[in-house]
């Protein structure tokens, strides 16, 4: 049979706001991204992925959604998106869309119905709670992004507690109403019948609640409840919105953000094959940059997720600090983009890694994000020129640092900078069954580096990081490779000599 689209992919993230201009009003929109599909052609990914561009009041930057099948007027159209749509995939590029279960923005029709009366039409279709005699919350859970506060608020109109795991224009919708279920279905419906190939779909383990709404353990707390509920409701819902993809051909996919740090659990999310196809590993993110600690890594998920479905890997995305920022140089950047484009499973790439860019460094005067998460959302800088080719010097961000030099018009036209090597990464990874789908044996290496082997059938490729500042030789390791794919792009597809440099990664054939 033929693996699936997805297993073999390599996914890129696009921040709507933050991607191309094409209006010059400082934000991005559908049409810049439109205009962009040549780079991401001539890079080579297989998919993009779009962060919410619905109608929102943006109290949380579009994941605050008033209407689920519209376009925002500041990204553009529903004609904008079926344009986008039909120009990726004549270039063979699917679109996966973000999409929003958990919770409707305030400002939505369902809320502002459901918060009129008790006995409106909408009111079951968010969860809430009676006032007590002290005044206090229902329960102890703190709520995303604000700390220490409750993830309550009394709506004034009812006198009733509404819940809201994240911002308080942002309450929770009551899922295990059908009603509820069917509406969100539908959904679905609509952006699959306009094209979509699957959905990212956002704090997908939220979704099921405690009706019980007991207490989070004290000894947790301030850890928002957001990163704690995991409720054995939310398998059956998720099972359900498989099935709404499987009424479609094509292998329409979910990925899930199952923000919950223990791989186990993560995994049980897969739900033998009825769950979600891919669930994002988000410990990677956290991860130091060191051999030891990679290596524990990869073995989890080789433990915990390989058995249950296919992994994923990803380094950066619009609410973490960039790997280049993490890591501090660009060299590590570089051997990190060799680490997660050649482990075992379906990569995400976030929008400007490529360029090698670091987080936007943003003045107090124009923080705007209420999860202090606008550093990894700076613009892209496409152009040498002042405005970067946004047709504005002043963008709704910042952009990130030494944007002069670090856009993607210089970076293309250096073939040593770091977007030549993404290119290189992913045509081998494109010309390698070995890379995109085969197996994966972690190999006894020197310390400080990280080598293991891809195979299919005869295919076979070997690779190593090198997570020290010191030259390592690799020894027998080395031995009847070429050199496929080096972070320095010398010597490739000459005898690989044994030696890595420091913070040096390679992919290796056999000879």
């Amino acid at each position: 049979m033929t693996e699936p689209w997805w297993k073999s992919s390599v996914v890129y993230q696009i921040y709507p706001r933050s991607f191309a201009d094409s209006n010059g009003d400082g934000v991005g929109d559908l049409q810049g991204i439109r205009g962009r599909l040549d780079h991401l052609a001539w890079l080579g990914v297989d998919a993009i992925w779009l962060s919410p561009f619905y109608r929102s009041p943006m109290a949380d930057f579009g994941y605050d959604v008033s209407d689920y099948c519209d376009v925002d007027p500041l990204f553009g159209t529903l004609a904008d998106f079926d344009e986008l749509v039909a120009d990726a995939h004549a270039l063979g590029i699917r679109v996966i869309i973000d999409w929003v279960p958990n919770h409707t923005s305030d400002q939505h029709p369902w809320f502002i119905d459901a918060r009129s009366s008790l006995s409106a039409e909408h009111r079951d279709w968010y969860v809430w709670r009676d006032q007590t005699t002290d005044g206090a919350p229902p329960n102890n859970w703190v709520q995303t992004w604000t700390e220490d506060q409750p993830t309550w608020t009394i709506d004034p109109t009812t006198d009733q507690w509404y819940l809201h795991l994240f911002l308080p224009q942002q309450p929770d919708l009551n899922w295990r109403n059908p009603q509820v279920v069917a509406a969100m279905h539908d959904v679905l419906r609509f952006w699959l019948d306009r094209g979509v190939d699957g959905f990212r779909m956002d704090v997908l383990h939220a979704l099921g609640k405690d009706t019980d709404l007991v207490d989070d353990p004290p000894e947790l707390l301030p850890i928002p409840h957001s990163a704690l509920n995991h409720h054995p409701s939310t398998y059956e819902l998720v099972q359900g919105l498989r099935s709404v993809l499987e009424e479609y051909d094509g292998d329409r996919m979910m990925v899930g953000e199952i923000f919950l740090l223990d791989t186990a659990l993560v995994a049980s999310y897969y739900d033998g094959g009825q769950g979600v196809h891919l669930a994002f590993n988000f410990p990677p993110l956290y991860t130091p940059w060191d051999a030891g600690l990679w290596r524990h890594r990869v073995e989890e998920v080789a433990r915990e997720i390989d058995p249950q479905g296919w992994p994923s890997w990803v380094l950066s995305n619009h609410d973490q600090p960039r790997h280049r920022t993490r890591y501090g140089t660009e060299a590590r950047a570089r051997a990190a983009a060799v680490l997660m484009l050649g482990l075992r499973g379906t990569a995400f790439l976030y929008a400007g890694e490529e360029f090698g860019l670091e987080d936007g460094v943003i003045p107090a005067n124009r923080v705007v994000d209420p999860g202090g998460r606008d550093g990894c959302r700076a613009p892209i800088p496409w152009t040498a020129a002042s405005d970067h080719d946004w047709g504005t010097d002043d963008p709704w961000l910042p952009w990130p640092p030494d944007a002069a030099s670090r856009n993607g018009e210089v970076a293309r036209a250096d073939e040593t900078s770091i977007v030549h090597l993404y290119r290189r990464l992913l045509a081998e990874r494109r010309a390698s069954a070995a890379l995109h789908i085969g197996s994966q044996e972690l190999l006894d290496a020197p310390a400080g580096v990280l080598a293991w082997d891809r195979a299919d059938g005869t295919d076979r490729r070997r690779l190593a990081v090198n997570f020290t500042s010191e030259p390592v030789s690799l020894g027998s390791l080395a031995t009847g490779w070429l050199l496929a794919v080096s972070t320095d792009g010398l010597g490739e597809g000459s005898p690989f000599g044994g030696e890595l440099g420091p913070d040096q990664a390679v992919v290796l054939r056999p000879a």
